[in-house]
């Protein structure tokens, strides 16, 4: 294998309403997973496998990622249309940089590096399930070119982590990705749905890696299994003024789920209490009881 210019684009501009309540505070990427920031841990692994180009995209609560560039050296853009948008935009405002690059979710955390100093061929990562997931699911041919994504199987090899573009792949998707952005049925569209759309034209591999490597977590109950200091003490104003409000401990509280308004953007979310179901207004602070 060649060793190339590598670079990578690390999307962060979404709001991660599902992380109520924690994202309406902090943008997800910024929090703490057992002492480490996530976005820092990732960016110090890439650096540490000679990535040195990276590109953070950021949208929701952009000034709060503004430390980064003096402290990483990192390139700032911001994604003007990551409210009414999915994260295709982020990679159509990045663009200019993908060639030979990594792209990556600002919320993953890997127990372990897993990117690699040299890497010539494009790839998304996958691990194992065997329980049924609602996931994207990958068959491959042979040779380990994804020839078939499903959402939902009862098990086997499903997307999860970052992926890798080599120059002929960033070519023909940054290509596709132009030709039909402004398409109303784009918005919505993940990358990776784009991606789905031409698996034909687009040569990507699987690699595999051990389940216990690489996580993603959509939800603070998610977190509160992996760490467990956010079980008691999430360092979050809401939950503490939750709390003082229902005189219980933030582990009293489960179930979080966030409630989108007409627009369909997050306005709260609901959580449970002694088996009761509660929602809380994040612009009135209003705290209700369900059923009452």
């Amino acid at each position: 294998m060649n060793k190339l210019k590598r670079n990578a684009v690390i999307m962060a501009a979404g709001t991660s309403s599902r992380f109520a309540p924690i994202s309406f505070e902090i943008p997800k990427a910024l929090i703490k997973v057992k002492g480490e920031v996530l976005i820092e841990r990732q960016i110090k692994q890439l650096k540490e496998a000679g990535v040195h180009e990276i590109v953070v995209v950021t949208g929701y609560k952009h000034e709060m990622f503004s430390y980064l560039k003096e402290k990483y050296g990192v390139i700032l853009i911001h994604n003007p249309e990551f409210e009414y948008r999915n994260n295709n935009s982020s990679l159509y405002v990045a663009q200019e940089y993908i060639q030979n690059t990594y792209i990556c979710s600002a919320d993953n955390y890997f127990i372990k590096n897993p990117f690699f100093d040299i890497v010539d061929f494009s790839y998304y990562s996958a691990i194992y399930s065997d329980i049924p997931l609602n996931e994207w699911f990958l068959e491959v041919d042979e040779h380990d070119r994804i020839k078939k994504i499903e959402i939902q199987k009862e098990k086997g090899w499903f997307m999860l982590g970052p992926a890798y573009f080599d120059s002929d792949f960033s070519r023909s998707f940054i290509k596709i990705l132009n030709k039909e952005y402004e398409l109303e049925e784009t918005k919505a569209k993940l990358w990776e749905s784009i991606y789905m759309d031409h698996l034909d034209e687009l040569d990507m591999k699987i690699l595999r890696f051990p389940h216990d490597i690489i996580y993603e977590f959509d939800t603070l109950d998610e977190l509160r299994k992996f760490d467990f200091k956010y079980i008691n003490n999430a360092d979050s104003e809401i939950l503490d003024f939750l709390c003082s409000k229902l005189n219980c401990k933030q582990s009293d509280l489960t179930n979080f789920r966030a409630l989108k308004n007409d627009s369909f953007e997050a306005s709260g979310f609901c959580f449970l209490y002694e088996g009761n179901e509660f929602t809380y207004d994040y612009q009135t602070r209003k705290l209700n009881r369900i059923g009452e």
